[in-house]
């Protein structure tokens, strides 16, 4: 039998603290190989059923669940039943589960998400490195990106990037003025790393790019605050994305961590083809 367990992370929402629970039951379990699929806003019963019968052709499936909506939850627990899965609500022992279903003891050391191991390294090297790149900062390093993020000034670029680089994925973000802003080895091969382009509003961005005026206290009317030319800009770049054919997120009505949570699944397929 193999000792490799596939586990399934749904969640109905940004998959945020499901993540955070796996990562604190993992701890408990040493010399356990993983493969984890995350699935996000999970809502229907259709999405439901397409991740059970993926995870049905695979051995040792496990998953793991946040669902609100008590009637999906429900339905994902028959489903589990059905298709003699194991599926855990992250509200039950998950610890006393594993235990029994990996037949090992786990260690109970509080805390063990947080130990000093290869995973923590790898997240503080990629907040460093996306520090380092953020705002069009050291484009030469480009290939060492992970995720490349593009947009118009105000798209939370930095945000997200920081966000992304404290769930381990080494970002380099690049403010959009032109086609010129793209680094050329960037535009010779489009798929080097996994770009995604940031959009939003005009309307929107508009007000924010106003606030970020009064915050600096300037309050000369300039291009930075026109609606004309923010439409302009907010064009361009959508042409830029489409050009290149990379994927576009419209930040307008998404948190960091919902934004996030699409960038995750966007490099996850990237990985998937190249």
């Amino acid at each position: 039998m193999s000792n490799t367990y596939r586990i399934y992370l749904i969640s109905d929402s940004t998959g945020e603290t499901l993540d955070r629970v796996f990562l604190a039951i993992k701890a408990q379990f040493i010399n356990i190989e993983y493969e984890v699929k995350s699935y996000f806003f999970t809502r229907t019963e259709n999405q439901v059923s397409k991740i059970m019968e993926e995870a049905k052709e695979k051995n040792n499936a496990i998953i793991l669940y946040t669902i609100v909506d008590t009637s999906l939850a429900k339905f994902l627990a028959n489903k589990g039943d059905e298709k003699n899965i194991p599926c855990f609500s992250v509200l039950g022992n998950l610890i006393m589960n594993f235990s029994k279903l990996l037949n090992q003891k786990a260690s109970h050391v509080p805390s063990g998400q947080h130990a000093l191991n290869e995973e923590y390294y790898e997240r503080m090297e990629a907040i460093t490195f996306t520090m380092a790149h953020d705002d069009g900062n050291l484009v030469e390093d480009i290939s060492k990106a992970d995720l490349i993020l593009l947009g118009v000034s105000r798209t939370s670029k930095t945000p997200t990037s920081i966000y992304l680089a404290n769930r381990g994925f080494k970002t380099l973000n690049i403010p959009l003025i032109n086609d010129q802003s793209i680094p050329k080895e960037l535009k010779t091969n489009p798929k080097l790393s996994c770009v995604v382009g940031l959009t939003t509003e005009p309307e929107r961005l508009v007000d924010i790019r106003k606030n970020r005026m009064n915050t600096l206290k300037e309050t000369e009317n300039t291009n930075y605050t026109d609606i004309k030319k923010i439409e302009k800009e907010i064009n361009e770049a959508k042409k830029t994305f489409t050009k290149y054919k990379w994927p576009t997120i419209d930040v307008t009505r998404k948190s960091v961590e919902e934004t996030a949570a699409s960038i995750i699944k966007i490099h996850e397929i990237y990985k998937n083809n190249v």
